[in-house]
C-alpha cells in the first residue's frame, strides 16, 4: 500500500490535459516588439556565422570537385556550424549583459525582494532507490536555511518516494521519522511512498498535484541531489507572486559536491560560464524559456489544468510514457498563456554531477531517449514556436553526435581519395593549351580554422573576463594566475573528451532508433572511480576506431593527420583519460594547488557546507584551502 498515513489530509487539485484554445492568464507582459528585434538579431547572427564558414568550406571542397560526398559534407558542416554558432552568440548576448550589469527586458528576483507573500508554497523531492542519508542530508540542510527566512511558514516539504527496493524504503521513513523530530518539523515535512511508480517522476510529482495540490499555490521542485538556500527559495514565491502572467520560473543551477577531477573540471566550467551563458539564454528566450526538471518553481493550478502528459501510441522507445517530460511541460505551460522564465539573479541553487564519465553517460542514455522522443511531440498544435525550437534543440544536442563522426568520416574518404588520385591538369576531352593548375587554400583553411577556434574557445575566455575583472570574484576562483591555467587546463582536458562523447552520444542515438529502450535507475552518487579493466571495456571499440583511422590517414594522407590529431588523440587516449579523471585524490591536489577552484570551494555557502559536513567531514580536512577570500560579490542583474 502506498504510506499516505505520513501525508496531511487530501486536499485534491485535479486537472485535466491542455486545452487546444486555453484562457490566458490576465496579465500579459508586453514582450511582442522587444522579443521580436531581439531574435532576428540573435537569429540573423547565427546564420550569417554559419553561412560565412559554409562560404571557406565550399572554397576548399571545390579545389577537389564538388562530388556528391562534397556536397553531404558541406550539409553536415552547414548543421554543426548553425549548431555552435548559436550556442556562440547566445554567449555573447550574457556577456555584454553581464558586462552593463542589466536587463531591462526580462524578469528579476531584485523588483519583488522584501515582498510579504500570502500563497503556501509545496517544496517536492521525487526520490527513486536513492542514498537515504544524502537525501536527508540534503533536505537538513535545506530546512535549516529556509528556518532562517522571515516567511518560512509558508513552506511544507514533500518527500515523494518511488522506491522500490524493500530495504532503502524503510530506511527512508525510518530517516524521515527521525528528521522531522531531530528538525521540529512535524505538519511540515513529510513522506509518501507509492505502491506503484506510474508515470516514473512526472506521475509521481502528478499524483501529489492531484491529491494534495490544492492546499498550495506554487510548487517549488528539486531532485534528490539539489540543494538550495532559504533566500532563493523564498526569492522564487515572490517573483511568482509579483507575476500573475508567469507559469513557471526556472533558476540557474550549479554544479557542487563532487571531488574526483572529471567533476570539479564540470563543477569549473558551469561555475565560470553557467550564469553568463543564463543570461544569453533570458536575453533571446524572454518568456518563453525552458524548465529543466527541477530547482524552479511552478504555478499549482495552471501546471494542473494544462500540463497533464498524453501517452504517446506505439511503444518505447519513441511511445509510450514521455521520459523528458519537463521540456513539454513548460511547451504546454506557454500554449496556455503562461510564461516560462529563466531568471538569472537568484543565486543559491545547485545540484550534483555524476563523478566520472561513464556514470555521465548513463545519465546522458535516459537523457537522450526521452529527447529523441520529442520528435513526437513537436507537431502538436498549438506550441509556440520557441517551444518547438526547444525541443528541436533538446533532440540536436544528442544528434550532432552522429553527424559531427559522419562529416568527419565523409571528410577523412574525400581527403584519402583525392590524396589517392594525382592531380589531373588537362581535362579528357579538353583542347585548352593552358594546364589546371592545383589552386592555393591555405587562406581559406587558415580562416576556416580560425573561425571555428574562435566559436569554440572565445565563450570561455569572456566568462574568465568576466572572473578575472571582479577582484572578489578573481580571489574566488582562486586568483588571476590560477584561474587562468584552470581555462587553459580545462579546454584541453574538454578537446580529449569531446571525440569519446561524441561516439558515446553516437552509440546512444543509434541504439535509441534501433528500438532498444533504456532502463530506469537511480543515478550514482558519490565520488565512485572507474578502474582499468572497466575503461577498458566501455571504450575497446573507441581504442580500435582512433587506431585504425590513424593509420588509415597516415599511411594515405600525412598532411591530414593534422587536421584529425585533436580527434584522434581524444579517442587513443580515452582509457586513461577516464580512469584518471574519475579519481578523487587527483581532483583534491589540484584543488590544494588552487587549479579548478569554485566559489563554492573556496568561500563555501553555509547550505553546502552543511551538507559536507554532514557527509564526509574528513575529506573537507584533507585539502584545505589556504587563500585569502573577501567576501564575494553576487553576479546580479537589475539590481
Amino acid at each position: 500500500m502506498d504510506s499516505f498515513t505520513q501525508m496531511p489530509p487530501k486536499n485534491p487539485l485535479v486537472g485535466g490535459r491542455a486545452t487546444e484554445h486555453p484562457q490566458l492568464p490576465a496579465v500579459q507582459r508586453p514582450l511582442g516588439r522587444q522579443a521580436l528585434w531581439r531574435r532576428c538579431l540573435f537569429f540573423g547572427l547565427t546564420i550569417a556565422t554559419a553561412l560565412g564558414a559554409d562560404f571557406f568550406m565550399l572554397n576548399l571542397l571545390t579545389t577537389v570537385g564538388l562530388s556528391a560526398l562534397g556536397i553531404a559534407v558541406l550539409v553536415l558542416s552547414t548543421v554543426l556550424f548553425a549548431w555552435i554558432a548559436m550556442s556562440f552568440w547566445t554567449v555573447v548576448a550574457g556577456f555584454i549583459t553581464r558586462l552593463v550589469g542589466r536587463d531591462p527586458a526580462i524578469l528579476t528576483a531584485a523588483a519583488s525582494t522584501g515582498q510579504t507573500l500570502s500563497g503556501r508554497t509545496a517544496i517536492v523531492i521525487p526520490v527513486y532507490n536513492e542514498e537515504t542519508a544524502r537525501v536527508f542530508a540534503g533536505i537538513a540542510s535545506i530546512w535549516n536555511s529556509l528556518m532562517r527566512q522571515r516567511q518560512q511558514r509558508l513552506f511544507d516539504f514533500f518527500v515523494l518516494s518511488d522506491t522500490r527496493q524493500a530495504a532503502v524504503a524503510e530506511a527512508e521513513e525510518k530517516t524521515w521519522r527521525a528528521q522531522v523530530e531531530q528538525l521540529n518539523a512535524r505538519g511540515r515535512l513529510f513522506y509518501r511512498r507509492r505502491a506503484d511508480n506510474i508515470g516514473r517522476k512526472s506521475g509521481n510529482i502528478g499524483e501529489f498535484v492531484r491529491n494534495w495540490g490544492g492546499a498550495y499555490e506554487y510548487m517549488i521542485v528539486l531532485d534528490a541531489d539539489s540543494i538550495m538556500s532559504g533566500t532563493a527559495l523564498v526569492s522564487l514565491a515572490q517573483v511568482m507572486e509579483a507575476n500573475p502572467d508567469v507559469g513557471i520560473i526556472q533558476t540557474v543551477t550549479l554544479l557542487a559536491g563532487r571531488e574526483t577531477l572529471f567533476a570539479r573540471l564540470l563543477q569549473f566550467v558551469v561555475r565560470l560560464n553557467g550564469p553568463m551563458y543564463s543570461s544569453g539564454l533570458a536575453y533571446w528566450q524572454l518568456g518563453e524559456s525552458n524548465y529543466w526538471g527541477h530547482n524552479a518553481i511552478l504555478r499549482l493550478r495552471a501546471f494542473a489544468t494544462h500540463c497533464s502528459l498524453p501517452r504517446l501510441s506505439g511503444s518505447p522507445p519513441f511511445g509510450g510514457e514521455i521520459l523528458s517530460h519537463d521540456i513539454v511541460e513548460s511547451a504546454f505551460m506557454r500554449r496556455a498563456g503562461y510564461r516560462i522564465w529563466l531568471v538569472p539573479d537568484i543565486p543559491g541553487s545547485w545540484e550534483e554531477v555524476p563523478s566520472n564519465m561513464i556514470d555521465f553517460v548513463a545519465r546522458d542514455r535516459r537523457w537522450a531517449q526521452g529527447n529523441l522522443q520529442h520528435f513526437r511531440v513537436i507537431p502538436m498544435r498549438g506550441l509556440h514556436w520557441l517551444s518547438r525550437l526547444h525541443m528541436l534543440t533538446g533532440i540536436l544536442s544528442y544528434a550532432t553526435a552522429p553527424i559531427w563522426l559522419l562529416a568527419l568520416v565523409l571528410s577523412s574518404i574525400l581527403i584519402c581519395s583525392t590524396a589517392l588520385h594525382s592531380h589531373v591538369y588537362f581535362q579528357p576531352g579538353s583542347y585548352s593549351l593552358f594546364p589546371m593548375w592545383p589552386k592555393d587554400r591555405h587562406g581559406d583553411v587558415a580562416a576556416l580554422v580560425a573561425m571555428t577556434a574562435t566559436l569554440l574557445v572565445l565563450p570561455k575566455l569572456l566568462g574568465a573576463w568576466l572572473a578575472l575583472r571582479d577582484r572578489a570574484q578573481r580571489v574566488c576562483f582562486g586568483g588571476g594566475f590560477r584561474l587562468s591555467v584552470s581555462v587553459l587546463f580545462e579546454q584541453l582536458m574538454s578537446m580529449l573528451l569531446a571525440p569519446t562523447m561524441m561516439l558515446f552520444h553516437t552509440s546512444i542515438v543509434l541504439n535509441t532508433l534501433l528500438g532498444r529502450k533504456v532502463g530506469w535507475d537511480a543515478q550514482p552518487r558519490g565520488d565512485r572511480g572507474v578502474s582499468w579493466a572497466e575503461a577498458l571495456r566501455r571504450h575497446i571499440w573507441h581504442l580500435a576506431l582512433g587506431a585504425a583511422w590513424t593509420i588509415v590517414i597516415v599511411l594515405i594522407a600525412p598532411p591530414f593527420i593534422w587536421w584529425m590529431l585533436p580527434v584522434l588523440a581524444g579517442m587513443l587516449l580515452s582509457v586513461p583519460f577516464t580512469v584518471l579523471t574519475s579519481r578523487a585524490s587527483i581532483g583534491r591536489r589540484l584543488r590544494a594547488a588552487g587549479m579548478l577552484l569554485t566559489p563554492e570551494e573556496t568561500a563555501c555557502p553555509p547550505e553546502l557546507l552543511a551538507l559536507r559536513e554532514a557527509g564526509s567531514p574528513a575529506s573537507v580536512a584533507e585539502t584545505p584551502i589556504t587563500l585569502t577570500v573577501p567576501q564575494a560579490t553576487p553576479l546580479t542583474l537589475g539590481s
